[in-house]
């Protein structure tokens, strides 16, 4: 009676194992939730302030949650312009209620590593009816070296990968014959699929892109035979449907910001920057706490945080016999299937044009080919210039790097159909013990060393809790004002509550941003004066360790008529003065 009640609970114990693994694999960030953020003040504080901005929206009930009227004030700014994550970042709005946005932030993060284990466990399982092949897909999926550097960036938003297993759970469900209703199909494509809108614009992008390879490399290996079935149209049409209200909600603010061309348009050139080489599939992650650092020192592991596509020895074996014996599998399409969404995503991942080890390729055309291509050399253009070039919204991609990704989506489902053939082969005990071994070697090889040495408190300047103590009269600036936009000065509207003329603009800059900033590297002169005036600045932060003669920047500011309020630490606080 005890062991069957265990076994009812299998799924508790299941989802307990990675809570563990992840606090495990984490350490010592679980012990200081509250107070540290792995990482520098990048990223990761813009989320921290995020949870925050959603706290104050959906418990306190202020303003629309994807527009803050705050920042980039006084036009405000549509937090559109980079991903909302929504989906990522709510759970971590009752944490960030008791016990504030820094324990928000890192409770919502280490979410997707136990919700991305075990919805990838779930799937897995499904498809074999093995938990040792479930888990060991969890792991392998959780805990990817890709998964790991965007943890360690503080990227919430690429690090939400929970949904991705849900989905084509519920798309490859779709496409197989059915005599019923496949509700849970229907609902798992649908839900999941808005997760994802919900998560990162650039995956639901992609996402998209990889449903259509999905599904025509399926239709293609099974004769189209689902085509045939009426009650395949059925269910992808009440998926579509029920897909669409929240496809429109996560859709409408970027679709709005792009048609007002507040979304940029990358270059070929800038494409082409961000893009992968062939050995980030290949090599270790450069944190990787054993052989990481060896390869950096080798191989150009600059872009490690984009390119870490290392599916490790493990997984790479288990997916070569899934592969071999895929005839005596009953997901062999899917295994089929699969390995050419892998395919697709290296191609795609590589970006424009062929690069190694960061550097672009180039192709000395023979003599007699010249005059056929009026020129002596090229690089070697990939399918994704194509894309870039007619696919619409394709050259909107910052990083095109990021398409290979679902490399490591596809890889642990490969690797779990591929141990479960092992297994069948095994008694249970033996079973068993070769996952436990697996397992603690995936680990092994995955593993980065632990974050006590890249841990960050965060915490706010003396002028931030100076500010908090004034009069709520006007908005701050901080200057040189291209400081402005760094992820810490969010952080720090935490403490003083006041608009901000700056955000967090790295990826798309708003209008009102773009027009005052030529002005306002004039700072001080007199134009920048009335600018300030027009735009009712109260405080003009100024980092005086920013100046290499901020004794003559002083005297202008002098005599242009600003007044000195304080001076905190190296920042000195002006403001105009009184009528």
């Amino acid at each position: 009676m005890i062991k069957s009640s265990l076994k009812n609970l299998r799924l508790l114990w299941v989802f307990l194992f990675f809570c563990l693994a992840t606090f495990l694999i984490t350490y010592p960030l679980g012990i200081h939730l509250a107070t540290s953020i792995v990482g520098g003040m990048g990223d990761n504080i813009y989320f921290v302030w995020l949870i925050h901005w959603y706290q104050s929206v959906f418990i306190g009930g202020n303003w629309h949650p994807f527009f803050n009227p705050w920042m980039n004030y006084p036009q405000g700014w549509n937090l559109s312009t980079t991903d909302t994550t929504l989906a990522s970042a709510l759970p971590g709005v009752p944490v960030s209620l008791l016990f504030g946005p820094i324990a928000g932030y890192n409770f919502a993060m280490l979410l997707t590593f136990v919700l991305s284990g075990f919805f990838m466990y779930l799937w897995v399982r499904n498809l074999t009816r093995s938990d040792a092949a479930g888990l060991l897909a969890g792991i392998i999926y959780a805990f990817s070296p890709n998964h790991m550097a965007q943890f360690v960036a503080g990227h919430l938003n690429l690090c939400g990968l929970e949904w991705f297993p849900l989905y084509f759970w519920g798309l490859y469900d779709l496409l197989r014959a059915g005599k019923h209703m496949d509700w849970r199909a229907v609902l798992l494509t649908a839900l999941g699929l808005a997760a994802i809108g919900f998560t990162s614009m650039y995956y639901l992008y992609m996402t998209l892109i990889f449903s259509f390879i999905f599904i025509l490399a399926y239709l293609i290996f099974t004769k189209f035979r689902a085509l045939r079935d009426g009650r395949f149209w059925i269910r992808s049409l009440v998926a579509g449907i029920l897909s669409l209200p929240f496809l429109y909600f996560c859709l409408k603010p970027f679709m709005s910001l792009s048609n007002a061309g507040g979304i940029a348009s990358r270059s070929l050139t800038y494409a082409g920057m961000y893009s992968a080489s062939p050995t980030d599939f290949v090599f270790p992650s450069a944190i990787q706490f054993f052989l990481g650092s060896t390869f950096s020192r080798i191989f150009d592991r600059s872009l490690w945080i984009e390119g870490s596509f290392y599916i490790g020895i493990i997984a790479f074996i288990l997916c070569l016999i899934a592969f071999v014996m895929h005839k005596k599998s009953p997901h062999r399409w899917l295994i089929w299937t699969s390995l050419v969404v892998i395919l697709s995503s290296v191609i795609l991942g590589l970006g424009v044009n062929l690069h190694w080890n960061n550097q672009d390729v180039i192709w000395r055309i023979p003599v007699f080919l010249q005059p056929l291509f009026h020129k002596s050399q090229t690089l070697i253009y990939l399918p994704a210039s194509w894309l870039f070039l007619h696919l619409p919204f394709y050259n909107k991609m910052r990083a095109l790097i990021r398409f290979g990704g679902f490399v490591l989506i596809f890889t642990p489902v490969l690797a779990g159909l591929g141990f479960d053939q092992i297994r069948q082969k095994l008694s249970p005990t033996k079973a068993k013990v070769l996952a436990l071994v697996l397992i603690l070697l995936v680990l092994a090889e995955f593993y980065p060393g632990q974050y006590a040495r890249v841990l960050t408190q965060p915490q706010p300047r003396p002028v931030d809790l100076w500010l908090a103590k004034q009069p709520n009269e006007g908005a701050v600036v901080q200057m040189p004002f291209e400081s402005s936009s760094d992820q810490s000065q969010l952080y720090y509207t935490l403490f003083y509550t006041k608009p901000f003329l700056g955000g967090f603009f790295n990826a798309n800059q708003p209008e009102q941003y773009q027009d005052i900033q030529p002005i306002m590297d004039g700072f001080p002169d007199m134009n920048s004066f009335q600018l300030l005036q027009k735009l009712k600045v109260k405080y003009i932060v100024v980092n005086s360790a920013a100046y290499k003669d901020f004794a003559a920047l002083d005297q202008k500011c002098t005599k242009l008529g600003l007044v000195k309020l304080t001076t905190q630490a190296n920042q000195v606080v002006y403001t105009f003065p009184a009528p």
